[in-house]
């Protein structure tokens, strides 16, 4: 008989939410196109609040590909904690006035911003100025406009954007995506994503 296992809730959650920020890297540096041989790519973290300390920080422990090199916070405190807790050298912390310098930090590849929405177009431009290549998490910005003049900037400045989000490169929802676009049970009528997903279609003749 094999023994009981205990796991407690607390325990459980902090297991689930690096699985889930794990998910998240994967997807995201794939979107990124950005592999270096013998390279591991250094992300900065922009925003400490409770999605990036109990979930991203977490999971760049366990990233192949990417590290925690650096980060940036409006809080002393925390730019203290958190450099002790990840062994993040002094240089590679940053706060919102100085974040235009990173520019010159070659440890950082990629800006992960974690801000609020509000803030997103404005750090997405100014981290594509800086030459870095962005995540940003969802939702991308307030409106479309915004969102164009984020896509706009990293065009200009020659770098690559990733939204945080990773449902579009899950099997399934690329299989769902698949059965739409070729059109197996004939042409999509209505997506209902009320609960789940559920698609209706018009069926082909023969299928």
């Amino acid at each position: 008989m094999k023994p009981t296992i205990k796991t407690s809730r607390r325990d459980f959650i902090r297991k689930s939410s690096i699985g889930a920020g794990a998910l998240i890297m994967g997807p995201a540096l794939s979107s990124l196109a950005l592999t270096k041989p013998g390279k591991r790519l250094g992300i900065a973290l922009v925003g400490l609040g409770s999605y990036s300390s109990g979930q991203l920080a977490p999971a760049l422990q366990h990233t192949k590909n990417c590290y925690l090199a650096g980060i940036v916070t409006g809080t002393p405190a925390k730019a203290v904690s958190w450099a002790k807790k990840y062994n993040i050298p002094q240089k590679n912390v940053y706060n919102y006035q100085n974040f235009d310098d990173i520019a010159h930090n070659p440890d950082i590849d990629i800006v992960y911003i974690v801000l609020p929405v509000s803030m997103h177009k404005e750090y997405t431009i100014r981290a594509a100025k800086a030459g870095k290549h962005v995540i940003c998490e969802k939702p991308m910005a307030l409106n479309a406009a915004d969102c164009r003049e984020m896509i706009a900037a990293c065009k200009k400045a020659n770098r690559l954007l990733s939204i945080g989000y990773r449902l579009h490169f899950e099997p399934h929802t690329l299989e769902v995506m698949r059965l739409g676009q070729k059109q197996i049970f004939g042409k999509v009528t209505k997506v209902d994503t009320g609960n789940g997903l559920l698609i209706t279609a018009t069926p082909t003749p023969g299928v």
